[in-house]
């Protein structure tokens, strides 16, 4: 049953802004803010309550964990940022003790049929963690995957070709950081594959190809050294995918979900193309991606689960 009503644990850059977007769609009735910073999130509230005559009608508040109970969807963006020059990996270690925590409340009230949507990174393996932690059927527990990083590259493609962004068709798989992999096995524009398109126009050659996977894989290094952090972007990934499983579109989105066998791979979070719905996700799909990509995306898996080894998960 949905009740229209979102959480957001974690009220910084990427949890103000995540907000702020949501609430410009429409969807959810009552948007609700949980952050260490009681104050902070108060005056994020009232703030953006102030603009509601201009939107479709919601309210924003601020609380505890209490707020959580009769919550459709859970996105945790707490934790500690990323600094310059730190990968998402090192991130592991200052948020799991977080994560430990924020989990074991959430789950004190949310309802049964709850979905998680995890952000905060390392994002892959603390979408495992939330999963481990909260008990929760694996289809209700999601993490923002590689969402973003595939709209990054469908940017790159557009900014190369001069096509629309909606009609570049790709997908980055994998881990949501330096292990991330671009399938272009499968990527195409009106039907064509890279080759062909190549063929046809002259572009995207493979050191085209090659710099725009670069450029997506440091994107976040980039932004991070020139302002600190990352949230727009995010923002309205989280929004697309709130928005699939707030409409039952049963849409396929590259989320970071749990792995049971599919793909050879098992025991990890990943992000590849998932069908999302209204009940979380649906099907993993086992897409045939080249010998290379599959090579890579096992590569991803066992990162994750090296790290994941080290905690005890």
């Amino acid at each position: 049953m949905f009740r229209g009503k979102l959480v957001i644990v974690g009220d910084g850059l990427v949890g103000s802004a995540t907000a702020y977007t949501i609430m410009l769609s429409g969807l959810f009735n009552e948007i609700a803010l949980i952050d260490i910073d009681e104050n902070k999130a108060k005056g994020d509230a009232e703030d953006m309550n102030h603009g509601v005559s201009f939107v479709k009608p919601v309210t924003v508040t601020a609380g505890d964990y209490r707020v959580c109970s009769d919550a459709d969807i859970v996105v945790l963006t707490a934790g500690v940022s990323q600094k310059p020059g730190e990968t998402r990996i090192d991130l592991l270690k200052r948020n799991y003790d977080v994560f430990k925590s924020i989990i074991s409340s959430v789950m004190k009230y949310a309802p049964s049929d709850v979905i998680l949507l995890t952000v905060t990174n390392p994002v892959d393996i603390l979408t495992y963690i939330t999963y481990k932690l909260s008990g929760l059927p694996k289809r209700q527990v999601i993490g923002s995957g590689t969402v973003l990083d595939t709209s990054r590259l469908r940017y790159m493609i557009s900014k190369h070709t001069g096509v629309d962004a909606r009609n570049c068709h790709t997908y980055i798989i994998g881990e949501h950081g330096d292990s991330e992999v671009a399938a272009w096995s499968v990527t195409n524009i009106a039907g064509m594959s890279m080759e062909e398109y190549s063929e046809a126009t002259g572009k995207c050659k493979p050191d085209d190809l090659e710099n725009m996977y670069l450029a997506v894989k440091n994107a976040a290094y980039k932004i991070i050294e020139a302002k600190g952090a990352t949230f727009y972007a995010i923002a309205l990934a989280v929004n697309r995918i709130v928005t699939c499983i707030a409409g039952q579109e049963n849409s396929v989105l590259t989320v970071s979900s749990v792995f049971e066998g599919e793909l050879g791979i098992d025991g990890v979070c990943l992000g590849v193309p998932t069908l999302l719905g209204g009940y979380g996700v649906e099907r993993i799909f086992e897409v045939k991606f080249s010998d290379e990509e599959m090579k890579g995306l096992y590569k991803s898996a066992d990162i994750m689960k090296y790290e994941l080894s080290k905690l005890n998960v």
